[in-house]
Formats: structure tokens, C-alpha cells, sequence
């Protein structure tokens, strides 16, 4: 990965800090995504270049984050596979999902969580059209603008389906023991760290439970779709190069 790309799950963790979520500090997070300990090695990394929306975290000690459209538009470019443009969240939060991620919630800025909504329909749009997506969203959110009625708060969504993604991407191969074929593994394998992580979402009934599993299930391979389709275009433009094309 570039130096200051993110993997989804470091995206997540990310996320989660931002809330409050976690133990760790957002510049921990980033620390241990990029691999350095000392406050005056993160200062290097501001000086070096490092994209204004991870300067903002790092230099902020606030306690509630806030993102506009374009700072959140530059969080998604960060992560590793993903490519977003102001001009489509712009027509996304206007029109085609205004609904899912409802009115800037901090003053003009959108709260974590309404980012975390926003990566969330960037990773579907891999996959599904957006009344598909409102379909399959508005089974586990609710109102925006109060997250207790929501089944699954959008930042615990995003940070299941990412460490499902982790485990295939980032992860040491488990022992394959499968006799078939190499596809049925990974839809199985997928289909197993979905259903446990459902023990981490407490105070779910079975019919609940059963909507965040298929909701899971859903976002973690439209998330492994985006990949194929990233190294679909890399090896296009590869093989376009190096003809001259």
C-alpha cells in the first residue's frame, strides 16, 4: 500500500477511535497503520506530505470529529481499492440515499457515523444500484438523526465487514481442507467469520441477529467485488501501457 493509505479495517478502527469507541487514540490508530511510534516521526509525516484530512486528526484533540463532504470524500480515497469523487457523494446525500444519511448533523459537518454510511454505500455501489442499497440499508438504520433505534450502528457494520475483509486480504492463509471448488471455500469462508461476529452485536433477538448476518454477508462480498474489479482495471492498464496505448 502507498504510505498513507489505509486497509479498511485500519479505516475502521479509525472510525471507531473518532467515537470514542475504543481504547485507542486516533493518532494510535494511524500510528500503528503506518508503522511509527514517536510523536516527532508523525510530525516528519505531516511535513512529508501527508493528505489534509489525516493532518486534521492528527493535530485535533477534539472530542467530537466532524467531516465536511470533501473532507469525507478524501478519508475514502485513502483506503486501499476504493476511489470516490465530490461531485458523486454530492448527488448521493441530494438525492439518491439523502434519506439513509440525512442533514449535516454538526452544524455544516456530517457526524462520524453519517461517514461511516457514506463509505458504507461507496462499498456497495460495487455490486448493487442505489434502490437496492436503500433496500438492504434502511433493514438495519433508522432515523439519522437518532442512531438508538438503529439495529446495527453503521460504524460497528462497517468495522465487521472490514475485518471480514482483512482476514481474506491481509491475513495468512488458513489450511483449505474443501473438496470444492476454490470459490465454494471462499463463499463458505466468508459466510463463517460473518456469522462469528454476530455474538460481538449483544441485545439482538434471532430474527435480528438473522437481518445483520444477511446484511453482513451482503457487504463483505461487494466489498471482495470491489477488489476484483480494482485489479481488473490495474492489469487493464497494465496491459495498455505496455503497448503504447
Amino acid at each position: 500500500m502507498e504510505a498513507f493509505t489505509l486497509s479498511r479495517k485500519d479505516m475502521a478502527d479509525l472510525l471507531s477511535s473518532l467515537k470514542g469507541q475504543t481504547d485507542s487514540t486516533p493518532i494510535q490508530v494511524l500510528q500503528d497503520a503506518w508503522s511509527i511510534t514517536y510523536k516527532d516521526e508523525v510530525n516528519a509525516f505531516i511535513s512529508s506530505g501527508c493528505p489534509s484530512i489525516f493532518e486534521k486528526i492528527l493535530k485535533g484533540n477534539k472530542t467530537e470529529f466532524g467531516f465536511s463532504l470533501n473532507e469525507i470524500v478524501s478519508l475514502a480515497n485513502q483506503i486501499e481499492y476504493t476511489t470516490l469523487s465530490s461531485s458523486a457523494v454530492q448527488n448521493w446525500v441530494k438525492r439518491d440515499i439523502k434519506e439513509l444519511v440525512g442533514s449535516p448533523l454538526l452544524g455544516k459537518k456530517y457526524t462520524v457515523e453519517q461517514a461511516a454510511t457514506l463509505l458504507i454505500v461507496k462499498d456497495l455501489k460495487a455490486s448493487l444500484d442505489f434502490e437496492s442499497i436503500r433496500k438492504i440499508l434502511t433493514l438495519v438504520f433508522n432515523n439519522p438523526e437518532d442512531r438508538s433505534d438503529d439495529i446495527i450502528d453503521p460504524i460497528d457494520l462497517y468495522s465487521a465487514y472490514s475485518s471480514v475483509f482483512d482476514k481474506v486480504h491481509h491475513q495468512p492463509v488458513p489450511q483449505i481442507k474443501n473438496d470444492g471448488s476454490m470459490n465454494d471455500w471462499m463463499d463458505q469462508f466468508i459466510k463463517d467469520e460473518c456469522e462469528g461476529i454476530l455474538p460481538s452485536f449483544k441485545n439482538l433477538n434471532e430474527e435480528n441477529l438473522d437481518i445483520v448476518l444477511n446484511v453482513l454477508l451482503v457487504t463483505a462480498l461487494t466489498v471482495q467485488a470491489a477488489y476484483y474489479q480494482s485489479a481488473t482495471k490495474r492489469y487493464a492498464q497494465a496491459a495498455l501501457f505496455m503497448q503504447g496505448i
